[in-house]
């Protein structure tokens, strides 16, 4: 009575494994040796890689050399006014102090921001303070209309934060690369 009991499931074990095997082993496509095979080349990947990254929205970090830094958050929705919201914080700065978002672009599309056309940023073209708190804390909603500018343009940009008596650079960010919507 054992050695049925044994063989039984033998016979079941071997059942399930050669099941297991096949289900693993299929091919989930089988490629016929006369049906062309859709295999991207080595240059149609090299192209792909190639076209640039269509970033309409940014999170910009904002760094000095000590504890001061800031944060963007640069978004441009899918309506037709073509609005850029920039909401900024900062932190560390000095107290009840007052602050200006500036950006510098250029078309050279290297990952260098070499643009030194620094522009204000605030509401529209008019410019708007950031102001800081009794902590060196501040933060602002900015925005920009780039309707002006065709959409699929895309540049390097950069950003700053200055003091606005004085015009001191206080924070500043790495080089982004921007696509208008």
């Amino acid at each position: 009575m054992q050695s049925k009991f044994v063989a039984g499931t033998s016979i079941k074990l071997s059942l399930i494994i050669t099941l297991f095997i096949l289900l693993i082993s299929c091919k989930k496509e089988y490629i016929h040796e006369d049906q062309p095979q859709l295999v991207q080349s080595e240059a149609a990947r090299a192209s792909k890689a190639k076209k640039p990254h269509l970033s309409y929205n940014l999170e910009v970090v904002l760094r000095d050399e000590g504890n001061q830094s800031g944060h963007i958050h640069f978004r441009q929705d899918k309506d037709a006014a073509k609005i850029i919201t920039l909401d900024i914080k900062v932190h560390h700065l000095e107290p009840n102090h007052e602050y200006l978002l500036e950006r510098a672009e250029d078309q050279i599309l290297d990952g260098e921001c070499t643009g030194t056309n620094w522009l204000t940023l605030g509401h529209g073209l008019q410019p708007q303070s950031i102001v800081t708190d009794d902590k060196g804390n501040g933060s602002e909603e900015l925005w920009r209309d780039v309707s002006a500018i065709p959409s699929g343009t895309t540049f390097d940009i950069h950003f700053r934060v200055v003091d606005k008596l004085t015009v001191a650079v206080v924070l500043t960010s790495d080089c982004y690369q921007y696509t208008v919507r």
